[in-house]
């Protein structure tokens, strides 16, 4: 396996690059500087058919640097952070900033925002694996997939194990410092019959390695996912209630935030421009991030700009109620920062959640969406169009698999025709959610 890495070790070294770096960048005459720094070091071993076929190991560092010369700014940035190329990039940095136009909102974030609270936040788990270990899980999981009647060919089985350092400074005197993990299996896996052949995935992520699921169990799940594609047909035209699988129920969340996030407001880039106070879901539905949730994919005691991040309620009873604003964009918009500086950490729902099969009842007749494709979506009029595949459900039952569709709607009325949400939580990633019901959508098939 890769070298060792002391992140203890990655941490002290890269907290005094930061410090010699803001303390170069007002002798050479910035009224203000912040510095950012990283560290990560990682594996990945992808078997195929029962063989090893790659070994990777990676180990990839940065610094970036933005100085402040009145409210002039420049920025540079370098893979390298040793002494010379921390020079070079403060060097660099200044003389774009003496170039640039005046921002009257760049800057720093008000020193008084800054983070005085930085626990451990439990995001750190390093993972003592062999090569050899790590090869035998990633065949472990192929394996049990392969062996599921039916699967005839595969794609494949990838673990990756990967730690990072990271270290935000400015000339406010503040130095906030994280590590972390993640540790990851997938595998992919292609069935075949008389209609043509069909292939999906299954995985596990956690920051913890104890917190992964069974190798067994993925590719089994793999197995399972993609048999259930078989004999998959087009659906018919019109427009019918679709069921978001929690996989896919994610992304609207996350539309959700991008058009809620400072840069697309101040820009008159989305479709949220001036909805604060107004009504954008079902009253029953609530959206918060809570950043300092211990061990959490996303969590983080400091925004990007340093400033102390906090619970945020972005939907509160169905109504919009704050924008994700870093410093910068809240200075856009005469607005105070939201402490989301690198967007929203760890988002979770407020709402009743009911059983899938419930879910399904209601709906009587429509579309389970179990994958999108393409990136149909405009931020500024919220219109959605992607290409899909899933169920068809009759009954309130899954009759066949369907796929070669286009699901279509507008983000506003979608938000307002949310009928129900599913308590099938996918807990992987930083949005935990489970299955969106939402009513009145155009389904292009047949």
């Amino acid at each position: 396996m890769a070298q060792a890495f002391d992140a203890e070790a990655q941490q002290t070294v890269l907290a005094s690059r930061a410090e010699q770096a803001l303390a170069l960048a007002k002798e050479l005459g910035a009224d203000a500087a912040e510095v950012g720094a990283s560290v990560d070091q990682g594996v990945e071993i992808s078997v195929r058919l029962g063989d090893v076929e790659t070994v990777e190991l990676s180990r990839d560092q940065g610094v970036a640097v933005t100085v402040y010369v009145g409210q002039r700014k420049g920025s540079a940035s370098s893979t390298d952070a040793g002494e010379d190329s921390i020079r070079a990039a403060v060097e660099k940095a200044l003389a774009i900033a003496r170039y640039t136009g005046e921002d009257p909102a760049s800057g720093l974030a008000d020193a008084s925002l800054m983070a005085s609270e930085i626990p451990d936040m439990g995001v750190h788990y390093p993972w003592a694996l062999s090569t050899e270990q790590a090869i035998e899980l990633a065949l472990e999981s192929e394996r049990a997939g392969r062996e599921v009647e039916g699967i005839t060919q595969s794609e494949g089985a990838t673990l990756s194990t990967g730690e990072g350092v990271r270290v935000y400074a400015n000339s406010h005197g503040f130095v906030g410092t994280q590590k972390g993990s993640r540790h990851g299996l997938s595998c992919l896996l292609i069935a075949e019959d008389e209609n043509g052949m069909q292939r999906d995935f299954d995985y596990t992520t956690a920051r913890n390695p104890a917190d992964l699921r069974d190798p067994g169990e993925v590719g089994r799940e793999a197995a399972r996912k993609t048999l259930r594609r078989l004999g998959a047909r087009r659906p018919a035209t019109g427009t019918f209630p679709v069921l978001f699988d929690p996989s896919q129920a994610g992304g609207l969340v996350g539309h959700l935030m991008g058009a809620l996030a400072g840069g697309a407001l101040y820009r008159q880039a989305s479709f949220l421009c001036d909805s604060l106070g107004k009504p954008l879901f079902p009253e029953w539905f609530s959206l918060e991030e809570r950043p300092m949730e211990r061990g959490a994919t996303a969590s983080s005691p400091f925004d990007g700009d340093g400033v102390q991040t906090r619970n945020n309620r972005f939907i509160d009873r169905g109504k919009v109620a704050s924008y994700m604003l870093s410093a910068y964009s809240a200075r856009r918009l005469s607005m105070e920062t939201t402490g989301n500086a690198g967007g929203a950490r760890n988002l979770r729902l407020d709402a009743p959640l009911e059983p899938i099969d419930a879910l399904l009842k209601r709906m009587d007749r429509g579309v389970w969406v179990t994958e999108l494709m393409g990136q149909g979506v405009n931020g500024v009029t919220g219109d959605y169009s992607r290409g899909a595949s899933g169920f068809w459900v009759e009954n309130g039952e899954v009759q066949y698999p369907i796929e070669e569709f286009t699901v279509a709607g507008n983000l506003e009325q979608m938000f307002a025709n949310l009928a129900g949400l599913g308590d099938d939580l996918d807990t992987r990633g930083s949005i935990h959610t489970g299955s969106w019901l939402i009513d009145n959508m155009t389904i292009a098939g047949n």
